[in-house]
């Protein structure tokens, strides 16, 4: 369930930053940048520092490789669903839709990684051990 969570927060900040719809960060700023200029920087700044911190939790748990790999495992059952027509690439916003879901696996895989490890390995990580 911890997995999930964190992979749905994942989702939620790319889905946030840009998306197929209008109710996204980006669609909101263009429109509003020369009238909201404020509201859009610190918006923007917050977005940022989300980005950053689940990044950099990423990167330190899989490693660019890492990151890479569970890139290209989601890249490939997406092509075994256009393969089997089970996808179309005629329909835009779902191909957009698959890219933040994709996106949102990478992040939520970097989150999870110590909690996944721990479960398949049995061993703690030191950043894990409580300080009482």
């Amino acid at each position: 369930m911890d997995i999930f969570i964190r992979c749905l927060f994942a989702f939620a900040l790319v889905a946030a930053t840009a998306n197929p719809t209008n109710f996204s960060f980006m669609s909101w700023a263009m429109d509003n940048y020369q009238t909201q200029m404020p509201i859009v920087a610190l918006m923007g700044l917050l977005l940022f520092s989300g980005w950053i911190i689940f990044v950099r939790a990423s990167v330190r748990a899989l490693g660019v490789f890492g990151m890479c790999l569970v890139g290209a495992i989601f890249a490939a059952l997406v092509w075994v669903l256009f393969d089997q027509d089970w996808l179309s690439t005629t329909n835009r916003a779902a191909t957009e839709w698959l890219a933040i879901v994709g996106l949102s696996v990478v992040l939520g895989t970097g989150l999870s990684w110590s909690l996944i490890r721990r479960r398949m390995s049995g061993q703690i990580d030191v950043d894990d051990v409580d300080n009482r």
